[in-house]
């Protein structure tokens, strides 16, 4: 009888044990935020276009037969942009710009319009880069809005896509892009340029991580990441790689306001 009752208390134990655990797990998960993201590729968005839509027109490359990559940056323009966009012209590639609002977009407008009308495809990360995880419906929105509504005077285009700082995404966020008309667009490949102004390992990080459809991070609002680029370029299509903006990228297909995308 003495040693039922000690397995029964010993049973007891463990039992409160992995309670305890439990809930403790349980908070840290609410506390640190995390969630499965669940994110759609560009070729799910190509191969889910409709007859219609595939027999319209794509520009001059169709990436479901095309090895393409997108370049893109953030948290522009700066005084790097510039030269940015003279490198882009000469080597005649497009790209995305995820621009940010306070101390860019007001500080350098001219060169946003510049670069909608060279053929790249400008976007939106925030107004002044607030975590949207952190913030609350109103500021996600006023966020969100203010940079949309300064690239549509400029530009004379509303944005469709926006990229989250750092990321950061929640479900809060997503029906507040649903409800503006925003897609949102993660990445593939990362140099962590906000790391290091080392050209040369920049410049190895993309390549090294580099596939067919790959959506590429960088800012040049770093000293190190704008002299990169050319040999990124370079490098890119010596391996058979076409460079396009993100919806080029989906083309057919178009990305879907309030989804997630990498």
């Amino acid at each position: 009888m003495l040693s039922l009752t000690r397995k029964m208390t010993k049973t007891g134990t463990r039992l409160r044990a992995l309670a305890t655990f439990t809930a403790a797990a349980s908070l840290t998960l609410a506390l640190s935020g995390c969630t499965k993201l669940e994110t759609e590729s560009p070729s799910s968005v190509r191969n889910a276009a409709d007859t219609q839509a595939r027999s319209a027109s794509l520009g001059t490359v169709d990436c479901a037969h095309t090895k393409c990559i997108a370049l893109t940056f953030d948290a522009g323009p700066s005084e790097n942009s510039a030269r940015l966009l003279d490198i882009l012209k000469e080597k005649q590639v497009p790209a995305t710009f995820f621009l940010l609002g306070k101390r860019h977009i007001d500080t350098y407008p001219e060169l946003v319009e510049r670069m909608a009308d060279e053929g790249h495809e400008v976007a939106s990360h925030t107004w002044t880069h607030k975590i949207l995880t952190d913030a609350d419906p109103d500021e996600i929105r006023d966020e969100l809005e203010r940079p949309n509504k300064e690239i549509e005077r400029l530009t004379g285009k509303r944005p469709t896509l926006m990229r989250p700082p750092q990321g950061r995404t929640d479900d809060t966020v997503h029906a507040i892009c649903r409800e503006l008309g925003l897609a949102e667009v993660l990445w593939s490949v990362t140099a962590k340029d906000y790391k290091t102004n080392d050209s040369d390992l920049i410049t190895e990080r993309v390549l090294d991580q580099s596939s067919r459809d790959g959506i590429i991070l960088l800012h040049d609002i770093y000293d190190g990441t704008v002299p990169a680029v050319p040999g990124i370029i370079d490098a890119l299509k010596k391996r058979g790689y076409v460079f396009v903006t993100v919806p080029q990228l989906m083309a057919p297909g178009k990305a879907e306001p309030g989804k997630v995308y990498r």
